[in-house]
This record gives C-alpha cells, structure tokens and sequence, in this order.
C-alpha cells in the first residue's frame, strides 16, 4: 500500500486566505481551474507511486522523457486514466555552451532539434498511445524562439512553460499556445527540498488574482516526484483536498483545457 503523507496545519492563516481568494471567485460567478504538472517521470518508482496515491484520482499532466521511458511506465499508468503524458524534451541534457540550462539553446542547429522533436513525438505515442497529448515541456522550461517553428513540424500544438513569460508573441507561431505553471514548490537553490508553505500559497494566491482581474486561464502548479520530500507530499496532499472541497475551484484535466495566449520568448 503506498503511504499518503499525514497532512499537518502548520499554518492556518496561509490556508485561510487560499480559501478567502476562491471566495472571491464565488462571489463572482466563476470557477478557478488549476492544473497539475509534474515533470521528468522516466520509469515507474516509490515517489511516483506517492504522487499518484496523493493526487488521489486528480487529473494530473506527467511530463516524461522521450529518450528515456519506458514501456513500464506506460504500463503503471494503466490504472490511472486521469494521468495525461506530455513531452518532456528528448533527454533532458544542458546544451547550453554557457549561461542558464537549456536543452534548446539558439545555438544549437535546428536539423538536430527537428529529428529530436520528431523522434521523440513518434515514441511518445508508441509508447503512451492517445495519452500522450501533443504538448511540448522544455527541460528548464527554456526553449529558444528560433525553433518554434519545428514544434509545429513534429505535430506539438501546446508548449508549456514557466509564468510570467516576458518578451513578445512569436511571429512565427500562430498556432503554437501557451498553458503555462505558476507556481514551483521546490527550493532549487537551497537543497531542493519544499520551499515552505508560506512562500508557496503567497505564489498560488497571486497568480489566482491575477487571473481573476484579467483573462481567468487555468493556474499551473508543477512539482518534480523524484525529489519531492514529505513536506512537499504534505503540501500537495492538503491543495489537492483543498481545490476539491471548494465550489468556485476544480482541478482541471489538461486535455479540456483550452490554449492559452500565443507563447512567448523567454
């Protein structure tokens, strides 16, 4: 039987205001949607196993490595048809000759990013059938604006990125759209263990008010199951029964959700 973390109040007051924001969205006559992405899933394991058992049946968008699935990952998915897959790069590798960590750099040459994309879009779907949806998630969430373009070549409709992006629309890609995260409960600087749950509801908070004031698109939260720690598992645990519990919020299945806003460069 895979464990499901003990969820502790360790701050009410933090969870209070999540819950006095999907008010607001009551009182005005919407519904938040957030959706759940969870990135770099090779292989069936005991943190993905967690993961599944804290979602508890939420729609969840996995975001696997083409190069590096396997055949027993797709099987272990079988029991949980809310779990949509998603192209997570090819082999999440840094090509960057320097600077941030990119699997696509500018610099790269675009035959290469092309046979890539096509590769990896053929195994997806070899291995992960209708389930692996045509949406593209960058390694670093970074993707040079050059080879936008290509994604549409392979097949992708969606990329998925971090939010707020800055910069302009592509010109190139019209039909390539946005669903983005928001919200990243890992401290990467500092061990990358759970950043805690003060900063993480403060993110969620405003980025749910941000789109009740503007566009109201659906809110990411991302997390990483291999290095997820059991204040994390908490965490994610008490959102997921909190989204639930309230009638102005649902956890949204990424196939349903419509694109976004053309993408922009990083």
């Amino acid at each position: 039987m895979t464990h499901v973390p003990h969820v502790a109040a360790t701050n009410d007051a933090d969870w209070r205001e999540l819950g006095a924001e999907l008010d607001r969205w009551e009182e005005a006559g919407t519904v938040a949607r957030l959706w759940w992405r969870d990135d770099d899933a090779v292989a069936p394991t005991p943190q993905l196993g967690r993961l599944l058992a804290i979602a508890g049946g939420t729609p969840l968008a996995l975001a696997a490595v083409p190069a590096d699935a396997t055949a027993a990952l797709a099987r272990a998915l079988d029991p949980y048809p809310e779990v949509a897959v998603l192209h997570h790069g090819w082999c999440h590798a840094n090509r960057a000759g320097s600077g941030k960590k990119s699997e696509y750099p500018a610099e790269r040459h675009a035959v290469d990013v092309a046979d890539e994309l096509d590769e990896g879009r053929q195994r997806m779907r070899m291995l992960f059938g209708a389930r692996a949806l045509p949406v593209f998630v960058p390694p670093w969430n970074r993707f040079a604006a050059r080879f936008v373009p290509l994604l549409l070549e392979a097949g992708f409709t969606v990329l998925s990125q971090m939010a707020p992006r800055e910069g302009r629309p592509f010109a190139t890609a019209e039909r390539i759209r946005s669903i983005d995260v928001h919200v990243d409960p890992v401290d990467w600087r500092r061990g990358c263990g759970f950043v805690g749950e003060e900063p993480a509801l403060r993110r969620l908070i405003e980025a749910l008010r941000r789109e009740r004031g503007g566009r109201r698109d659906p809110v990411g939260v991302l997390t990483h199951h291999l290095v997820m720690d059991a204040a994390g598992e908490g965490f994610m645990a008490r959102l997921a029964d909190a989204v639930r519990a309230h009638p102005a919020a649902v956890w949204a299945d990424m196939r349903a959700l419509p694109p976004q806003s053309p993408v922009v460069a990083l």
